[in-house]
This record gives C-alpha cells, structure tokens and sequence, in this order.
C-alpha cells in the first residue's frame, strides 16, 4: 500500500485522494492531538458550493446516503458504516480513515455515495463527509440496526435493544451555561478500526480540536441490552481550562407531574430524560429530578473520585406520555462509570428554559476543581452505558415518581419508591424521612405505603418563610439510621 506517512501528514492527504496508506496505532492520534495543541488554531474547512450552503433542514435530509455504499457491506462483518454528506448545519468537512492491518487509509468521498434526488451535487466530487454512524445486528441478528452516531461539533448518540434516539454525549463541553459564548470542539477526524469476522465490539478513534484545546479519543462500543462505550479521552490544552465539562451529557426536558404550570398539552410528560442520577465517592446514591426553570439553574454536586452519574429516563410506560410518534418512554438513559481516579471537582447540572420539545436544554458533566492547565496531557477513562435501566446499589428503592403542589401557602412534595428493601417491609414498618432544606421549614413529613400499587410514598411540606431558594433532599432510613432509598434531591425557587 505504499510506505508510511509521518504523523502530521495524516491529516495533509486529499479529501478526494487515493492516498498510501500509513502506519497506526493507538498513540498517532494522541501525538496528532499533541502537534495540534502546540500549534495557533487552524479553523475548519466550511467552504461549499452556493446550492449546498443554502439549504434547508428538508433538502439536507434528501441527501440519503445509499445503504448498499456502506463500509464492510456484504463481507459478513458485524458491524457496517454509512456516512452523511455535508451541508445543512454539518459545513465542516471531517476526515474518515479505515484501520486494518496496523495501517490508516483515507476513506475516499464519491458522489455515487449518495442519493441527492436528481440535484447537482454529482458534478462535485470532493464534497468530503460531514460525520458517520455504525449498523450493528441490535435488534436481530439478521438485520443491521444504527447502533451509534457522530455528527456535529464532538457531539455523538447511542442506542441499547430496544431504545430509539434521544439525549446526547460529547466528547468536551467548555463554558456550557456560564455566561458569554460557549465553545464547541470539533471532531475533525475519525479512523475507524476494521472488527475481525465475530467481533463482539468496534473501535473509532477521533481527534478533538478548537481554539482552546486539541484531544484524543478512543471508543470501544459493545451492542447489546446495554451498549456500552469504554473511551479514553487525552486533552492538550492551549490555554487553563476552567469551565472544561468531562464526559457531557446533553439532553431535553419540557416538563413532567411535578412542574405543569402553565402547560397545556394533552400529554402528562415530555422528556428525553427525567432525571440526573449520581453515585458519589461516598457510596451515597441520589436522583435529582430536571426541571424546565424560569432562568438559567446551576447544580454543583461535590464529590472527589465519583462512581458515577448520568441523565436518566425512568418512566418506560407508554401511559406516562401517550404521544405515540415521539414515543419517549423508548429513549436511552447515558450513565458514566468513570475508571480510575477523577479527584476533586463535581457533577454540574446546567437547566436551561425552554418552551418547546425540539431544543435540547440539559446539560450534565464532570467539572475537574482544578483548572486543566495549558501544555500538559490531561487523561479521562470512563465507560458509557446507553441503557433503559441501569443497577446500582439494589438494596436501595429508588426514586419512581415526584408530584408537587401548593397547599395552605406551602409547598407540598410527594415523592414515590419503589425497589429494594423496602418492597420486603411489612405494611406497617415504620421508615424514617431524615429531610432536610437550606431554607425555610419542612412540616408533615411522613412515609407510607401506598395500598392500592404496593410502593412506598414520603411527603412533607416545604414552608419558604422569607426564602428565594432552598435546596431540599429527603431519603427513608430504617431506625438505625442506614439508608433505605436513594437520596432524593430537588431545588426550590421562589
């Protein structure tokens, strides 16, 4: 295949070129990544001919990519991969090189890829590729199913048996929330790792870079009920990194029971996600309910090496939505299991407003509480599940459901359990709600079992006084004080 290139000339080679192949493993797109990071930021390739810089959402989606194209298609390999054209909101122009044999080759765009419904796009045989997404037998062993996708800025989504697309992961958030504009990194290459006849997972890796930083990144995917990504993730700042968001999940949440004011709409739900779950250093585990709020909200959960966290969605019964298009109790839950030690930093939950379903306006990462700092490899190690469930700490009952309301000038709350423990307790055991709040009072608190679905129901009443916020949390604990829930967390706004 012709002798192997030097490392910064993997990413010269035409777009359109049937280049030499040229030697890989897994330390080129770090030392890409690194070359990057020492040199001035070199913006994107954008440029498009004027008919493709101007369409719409309607006409980009007309540019299907022909199935019978796909990457490893009738080899009898277990995974294939189809490509998008770019245009639209996808201008850059992105790098695909196939890995086989310890040895990169550039993948080659061709017209004849794609299905452009008669327009001109056939006389322009350079366009490139704007992202990629892998088929995989998910559902059926005789049918290739999308198993993940990348598309846009570091942006990237996966499905488990069973689930259809919603929220989104990202290779690196930096400023998201925080005032001022927020900075998308963008994965500019991939190279995607031929599986061997049998293979139970595929490796990509891909090369991050923006003004402030330039990463390296290597996903190993396993399909299944519970697909699972292994990443390792290499940065290389240009500059201190303060508002770096490690392993970011973003995700969409309208509203639910326990925030419908001023809401009309014929369905009881409308969210990607429902919840953000945590299982911190400590071994405490808690679910903190989204909300759609007023203003911009920042949640910062404090932890030093944490299990885990992730955006979740717990309802799975088409009766907690009824929409039968958007289908939303068929959405993925993303948890991250970091591997290794993280050290001091927090889950940040940014909640944006929002008055549609269509933007998406959660965001959760790993905040590290040192500043990445310029001119050195910052390394993260964590597996991602795309999951409809994922276990935890099973003796624990977890959060089902949070209904809230006014009553007599207060706020009352109404959180139902289910799981662990619990369900084994007798009717007429006595838990304890050890509750609290930063401010104001909580009165009535009380736990029950509720007799006509079996789970288990703790209320209280949140009294503000002078109050503009308070941040509330609630678990039931038997009479030793060991905990018999997760924790359930939620923040009050006047």
């Amino acid at each position: 295949m012709g002798a192997a290139l030097p490392l910064g000339a993997l990413l010269a080679v035409p777009h359109a070129s049937c280049a030499a192949a040229a030697a890989f493993d897994d330390d080129t797109v770090p030392g890409l990544a690194r070359e990057l990071a020492a040199r001035a930021y070199a913006p994107p390739d954008r440029s498009l001919p004027g008919w493709l810089e101007k369409i719409g959402y309607d006409q980009y989606r007309a540019l299907r990519f022909r199935p019978e194209a796909a990457l490893w298609r009738g080899t009898g390999l277990p995974f294939q991969a189809q490509f998008f054209h770019r245009g639209f909101l996808f201008k850059e122009r992105i790098d695909i090189h196939v890995v086989e044999g310890g040895r990169a080759t550039p993948l080659r765009y061709r017209p004849d890829m794609f299905d452009f419904g008669g327009s001109r796009a056939q006389e322009e045989p350079s366009l490139g590729f704007a992202g990629f997404r892998v088929h995989a037998p998910l559902n059926h062993p005789e049918v290739f199913d999308e198993l993940f996708v990348f598309l846009g800025a570091s942006y990237f989504r996966g499905l488990a048996r069973g689930l259809a697309y919603g929220l989104s992961a990202r290779g690196l958030a930096l400023g998201s929330g925080d005032p001022g504009p927020e900075e998308f990194p963008l994965f500019k290459a991939f190279w995607l790792e031929k599986p061997a006849p049998g293979a139970d997972r595929i490796v990509v890796h891909a090369l991050l870079d923006s003004p402030s930083v330039a990463g390296a990144y290597r996903f190993a995917v396993v399909p299944g009920a519970e697909t699972v990504m292994e990443i390792d993730a290499r940065l290389y700042p240009r500059a201190d990194l303060r508002n770096a968001g490690i392993a970011a999940l973003t995700s969409m949440y309208e509203f639910d029971a326990a925030d419908r004011a001023g809401v009309d709409d014929f369905r009881p739900a409308v969210h990607d996600s429902d919840g953000l779950a945590l299982l911190n250093g400590g071994g405490e585990q808690a679910w903190r309910p989204l909300n759609n709020p007023a203003t911009i909200q920042h949640s910062g959960f404090q932890d030093r090496n944490p299990r885990g966290f992730g955006l979740m969605q717990r309802k799975r019964d088409f009766a907690d939505y009824q929409d039968a298009e958007a289908r939303y109790e068929r959405r993925p839950s993303a948890w991250v299991e970091p591997l290794g030690d993280w050290g001091d930093g927090e889950v940040h939950l940014v909640e944006l407003p929002t008055g549609d379903e269509y933007h998406d306006n959660i965001v959760a990462f790993w905040r590290p509480r040192q500043p990445l700092a310029a001119g050195r490899e910052h390394h993260w190690r964590y597996r991602l599940h795309w999951c409809a469930d994922h276990a935890w700490q099973a003796g624990l009952a977890r959060v089902a459901a949070t209904r809230a309301g006014s009553r007599d000038g207060a706020r009352l709350y109404v959180v139902d359990l289910d799981g662990g423990r619990l369900d084994a307790m007798a009717a007429n055991a006595e838990p304890v709600v050890d509750a609290s709040a930063s401010a104001g009072e909580l009165r009535n608190i009380v736990a029950y079992r509720v007799a006509q679905n079996g789970t288990w129901r703790m209320s209280f009443e949140f009294v503000p006084g002078e109050a503009k916020v308070a941040e509330l949390r609630a678990r039931l604990v038997d009479d030793a004080g060991r905990p018999l829930s997760e924790t359930w967390l939620s923040r009050w706004l006047a």
